[in-house]
């Protein structure tokens, strides 16, 4: 996150946005399973961008302003935030590529947060880095305890949360 704010401050992009967060700590605090939840936050989202578009088309907000430039939301940015997300879990689900974080990217784009043009490129840049970086930062190793998947493998009992050594039994 360091490094895209760093990226952000010195090109003036919009590189860090709300969904990066998310998405590095999936990868950081559980790196169990590296190899499919890199193709399921790819894939979840590239469906949350396309669909976040397709949102906005839907509903003739290719131009409107972002949503935080009102004082209240209109109820066509509410709608197309609505319907961005409903459809990105639906495509996720039949996609087999469950991706939380992907719904902040669907509002994001359709709300006008993420607008086309630099704002959109700036979050697909961001991205981008976080997808190549955080899979790496996982592998250093931290002393965090078992994850939950590694306890219930080797039946050790229930799992333990959060990092640091596990409690004295």
């Amino acid at each position: 996150m360091a490094g895209v704010g760093i990226g952000a401050a010195f090109t003036a992009w919009p590189l860090l946005t709300s969904t990066l967060g998310p998405t590095a700590y999936v990868f950081v605090a559980h790196p169990g399973q590296e190899a499919p939840r890199l193709r399921d936050a790819a894939v979840g989202h590239s469906v949350a961008l396309a669909v976040g578009l397709v949102a906005l088309l839907a509903f003739g907000l290719w131009q409107a302003p972002a949503a935080t430039a009102e004082e209240r939301l209109p109820l066509a940015q509410a709608g197309a935030a609505a319907a961005a997300v409903a459809a990105t879990l639906m495509a996720l689900e039949l996609l087999r590529s469950h991706h939380a974080p992907a719904a902040a990217t669907a509002l994001l784009v359709a709300t006008g947060l993420a607008r086309p043009g630099r704002p959109l490129l700036g979050l697909i840049i961001g991205l981008a880095v976080v997808l190549a970086v955080a899979p790496l930062v996982a592998r250093i190793p931290l002393a965090r305890s078992e994850s939950r998947e590694e306890q219930e493998a080797s039946g050790s009992g229930s799992p333990q949360t959060g990092f640091g050594p596990p409690p004295a039994t």
